[in-house]
């Protein structure tokens, strides 16, 4: 795609940043497993979770393919993010997403790109109290029917960490759930954009410190058996996705809760938890 001039600006801005945060990333310790499922040649479509933020992994993971196997990762964004214009919209750009349709991962798989896609879209970063780390998918499928079609295989990856960025403070079917619900409806057409009451350090909105934890999981072949249906095929590609992605989560709930590094102590920095392979 031929970008405007500002957009290849930034593009290369961006590129000079990502080249120089190793040491601000490092500072952070994030746990990270996983890397040698990543395919080397880059045409794989990797599956993840949002959080509460949107941004945590939506950079990080991006950040590590490219140290991990040198390829740049085209995020799909929410098609009311990935349509926003002025500079969130050239940033996007610049950053390689576009708008998550299935015409468009069709076009970026023919080129052998990797692509990266949050089912949940938006809808799944604002989280009520009670849905850390639960996957609302709501019955999309069509990331599976893409990668089936361009036999793409699937790397489902998770993200632990960003939900405790913040602690919601309100459930999704309480007085202010409804409320904020009817407000996200007449705004913006639709209620599952709906926000809760937050907070992070102390009754600020500052953010908390946590540690991340990243993990790429078992390629999953998207390959249609010989006499399986396509469309039945994608919905048991889709269902063993979502079933190892949520592995993954609890997986990573279960090592942060023994890890002496998980709000970023100094104190546990040398006996925070590591991947095996070192």
């Amino acid at each position: 795609m031929d970008h405007p001039p500002r957009v290849r600006v930034l593009k290369r801005v961006l590129g000079v940043v990502a080249d120089s945060v190793d040491p601000v990333v490092e500072l952070w310790r994030p746990y990270i497993d996983g890397l040698g499922n990543l395919p080397a040649d880059g045409r794989f479509l990797l599956v993840g979770n949002h959080t509460q933020t949107g941004s945590v992994e939506s950079l990080l993971i991006p950040y590590v393919v490219r140290r991990a196997i040198g390829v740049r990762v085209r995020p799909l964004a929410d098609r009311q993010f990935g349509q926003m214009r002025g500079l969130p919209g050239d940033l996007l750009a610049a950053f390689g997403g576009v708008v998550g349709a299935p015409e468009t991962a069709r076009e970026l798989m023919r080129h052998d790109e990797t692509v990266l896609v949050f089912p949940g879209g938006g809808r799944e970063i604002p989280k009520f109290k009670g849905e850390e780390y639960t996957l609302r998918w709501e019955g999309r499928s069509g990331f599976a029917r893409v990668a089936v079609e361009n036999g793409y295989p699937i790397v489902p990856v998770g993200l632990v960490g960003g939900d405790d960025v913040y602690r919601s403070l309100t459930s999704r079917r309480g007085a202010w759930g409804r409320f904020s619900q009817a407000v996200s409806s007449r705004l913006a057409g639709r209620d599952d954009m709906a926000i809760p009451l937050m907070r992070g350090v102390g009754p600020t909105l500052i953010p908390r410190p946590e540690r991340m934890y990243l993990r790429f999981g078992a390629p999953i072949d998207t390959t249609t058996p010989v006499g399986v249906d396509a469309a039945g095929w994608a919905e048991v590609v889709k269902r063993r996705t979502q079933a190892q992605l949520e592995q993954i989560l609890d997986d990573l709930l279960l090592l942060r809760q023994s890890d002496p590094y998980r709000r970023l102590s100094p104190l546990g920095w040398f006996r925070a938890a590591r991947p095996e392979s070192g």
